[in-house]
Parts: C-alpha cells; sequence; structure tokens
C-alpha cells in the first residue's frame, strides 16, 4: 500500500450550512483498533444509491497534515474487526458541499442525540502551502468557520473515540 498524506483543516461547527448545494451525503459508522497510532475501520453508505463501502485506515500525526494508509476491506472482514474492538461504533453523517473556489466542504454531524455529539468541518488541500492561505471569507464562509481547529490538540475523531468510547 502506497503511503498518503492528508492535508486537512478542520473547525468545529454548528449545524448544516446554508446556501451550499448538496453534492452528496452519507452514512457512516466508525470504530478505532487503537488511537496512536489511529487504526479504524469505517462503513460508509451512500445515501442516495444505498451503496455501501467497509474501509480499514491507518492514520499518523497531528493537525494539519498526517500519514494515511486507506484502502477496502470486505464486509466479514469489517464485521470481524468491529466485533473485536466490542464497543458501539461512531454514528457519522457527512454531507458533502462544493465551495465556490472549487474545493469540496465535508460537514460532520456525530452521535446525533448522545450528549456528546458534535458537528465538524474539513476542507482538503493538495499542499501545506494551499492549506495554510485557504481563507474562510474567501468562500462566503468566515462566520460559519470561525472556529479553526486544525492546530488544536486532541481534536481528531480518534480523540474523540477515547473521550466517549473508552473511558469508564
Amino acid at each position: 500500500m502506497p503511503e498518503n498524506r492528508e492535508i486537512e483543516r478542520r473547525w468545529m461547527v454548528s449545524g448544516w450550512p446554508e446556501g451550499l448545494a448538496l453534492e452528496k451525503e452519507e452514512a457512516m459508522r466508525q470504530g478505532y483498533v487503537t488511537v496512536i497510532p489511529a487504526v479504524r475501520i469505517r462503513e460508509e453508505t451512500k445515501s442516495d444509491t444505498g451503496d455501501t463501502r467497509y474501509m480499514l485506515c491507518f492514520k499518523s500525526g497531528d493537525g494539519l497534515e498526517r500519514k494515511e494508509i486507506e484502502f477496502p476491506v470486505e464486509k466479514e472482514r469489517f464485521s470481524a474487526l468491529e466485533d473485536f474492538i466490542g464497543l458501539p461504533l461512531i454514528q457519522k453523517v457527512r454531507r458533502t458541499y462544493r465551495l465556490p473556489d472549487g474545493s469540496d466542504l465535508e460537514v460532520n454531524h456525530v452521535d446525533e442525540g448522545l450528549p456528546t455529539e458534535l458537528w465538524y468541518a474539513e476542507v482538503e488541500f493538495p499542499d501545506t502551502e494551499a492549506a495554510r492561505n485557504w481563507n474562510e471569507a474567501d468562500v462566503r464562509l468566515a462566520e460559519y468557520l470561525a472556529d479553526d481547529i486544525t492546530d488544536e490538540p486532541g481534536q481528531s475523531m480518534a480523540a474523540y473515540w477515547a473521550e466517549t468510547r473508552l473511558k469508564e
């Protein structure tokens, strides 16, 4: 498997953005075998077709740029890993919106209805320079994307997993 780099900025948000065209929506379930480095399983189901894929992902690092290796696994392997984890998986709904500059805004609603429910948004970039130079105001989302958590420690889904699933 080739090593990939994931370069993305992240924000805490409240609700779905207004005035943007919805590109796609997916329902997800994900869990972690371990959080350092992150070894994640995820089931992704497209809302429009019902097509489902199962992924295994390895991530390391924090902040803007992280190493990531991800590949599909069979449903049976996913189910075995879910059983191995033995904890309730995180429930997510992800909506993807096309921004005026051509980039994609992914907005995630996590664990709806639970006390730990949260919303966050991400934009991926081709390199760190593009990520650092990108301005929320240029896509008319300065207010919506006001709470940038990209470089804050502990702001990842793996950290959320540890906080909400591993604490007694």
